[in-house]
C-alpha cells in the first residue's frame, strides 16, 4: 500500500492526464523503444515547433486516465514504452509529424500504437488517411479555391463577352462623355 504522499502524487498525475486528454483535439500513443537521446530531442523539437505536447507516460496511470475520459479501447496497447503526443490546435499535424518521424526511424525503433481524434479512437486505416492529409489551413485553401473557381470563370466569360460586343472595359468612362475630371476643370475655367 503506497503512502498518502505517493498516492496523492499519482492521483494528481492521473487528473492532469485526464484533463489533457479531454481538452486535446487529437492524440497519439507511441512506442519509442530504441531511439537515441539525440533522436528523441530532435522529435521533441519538431513537435514543440508544431504546438504538440509530447511526454513519456506510465501505462498504469494512463489506463486510469483513459478510462475516465472514455478512451478505454486504447487499453490493450498500453504496454512497454509509451509516450503521448497531443494537441489542442490543428488535429492533423501530430499525425503527419509522427508518421514522417516513424518512416525516418523505422518500425523497429518507433511506431504508433493507437490514436484518437476528437474523442474517437481510430483504426489503422483512419490513422493512415489522416497521416497523408495536409494541414487544416491547406485543406481550407483547397475548399476556398474550389468555391471561388466558378465565380472566377464567370467573371472571365463576362469579360470576354463584353470585349466581343465592343463595350468598354469595366471601370472606364464611356468614350462620348467627358471624364469627370475634365468636366470639373471646364466648369472651373468658365467661372
Amino acid at each position: 500500500m503506497p503512502n498518502a504522499k505517493v498516492l496523492g502524487e499519482k492521483q494528481a498525475i492521473v487528473a492532469a492526464l485526464s484533463q489533457r486528454l479531454k481538452s486535446s483535439q487529437s492524440g497519439l500513443f507511441i512506442d519509442y523503444k530504441g531511439i537515441t537521446v539525440a533522436e528523441d530531442n530532435e522529435l521533441r523539437t519538431q513537435l514543440r515547433q508544431s504546438g504538440i505536447e509530447y511526454t513519456v507516460i506510465k501505462n498504469t496511470l494512463c489506463r486510469r486516465a483513459i478510462d475516465e475520459v472514455g478512451l478505454s479501447e486504447v487499453d490493450p496497447v498500453l504496454n512497454g514504452t509509451t509516450s503521448l503526443a497531443t494537441t489542442e490546435g490543428d488535429p492533423i499535424i501530430p499525425f503527419r509529424v509522427i508518421n514522417d518521424y516513424a518512416k525516418k526511424m523505422g518500425a523497429d525503433k518507433f511506431n504508433l500504437k493507437a490514436a484518437y481524434l476528437e474523442g474517437k479512437v481510430l483504426n489503422e486505416s483512419e490513422i493512415a488517411e489522416l497521416s497523408a492529409l495536409s494541414s487544416k489551413d491547406a485543406l481550407y485553401s483547397v475548399v476556398l479555391g474550389t468555391m471561388l473557381a466558378p465565380i472566377t470563370y464567370l467573371a472571365v466569360v463576362l469579360g470576354q463577352i463584353a470585349e466581343q460586343k465592343g463595350a468598354p472595359p469595366a471601370g472606364s468612362a464611356p468614350a462620348d462623355e467627358p471624364a469627370a475630371d475634365e468636366s470639373a476643370a471646364a466648369a472651373t475655367a468658365a467661372e
